[in-house]
């Protein structure tokens, strides 16, 4: 099994945020399905469909939708498609991050 690494800005303030004040446990889920894809894998972008998405975390696709909106109104999550059903290229953006 794989180690992967967080920042501890991850578990000590955005679970809290986006858990306890936004109420949106699945969105906390979604980012880190996401952070997993891309910034542990060390890839800029995934392209992953809202299924794919909850077969991955076990969320409803409808949960999915919902968490993304969330993640990409507080600009954790950058989402983008070449069409209206091209597959969602997904950023994940660390702010706290110094670049």
């Amino acid at each position: 099994m794989d180690t992967l690494r967080l920042d501890a800005y991850t578990i000590d303030t955005l679970m809290p945020d986006l858990v306890g004040h936004d109420r949106r446990p699945s969105a906390f889920i979604v980012y880190l399905f996401l952070w997993s894809k891309t910034v542990a894998a060390q890839k800029p972008t995934a392209f992953l469909s809202h299924q794919t998405i909850a077969d991955g975390t076990g969320l409803s696709k409808r949960a999915v939708q919902e968490a993304l909106r969330t993640l990409v109104r507080r600009r954790l999550v950058t989402a983008r498609r070449s069409g209206p059903t091209a597959i969602i290229e997904y950023t994940v953006h660390r702010p706290w991050a110094r670049t």
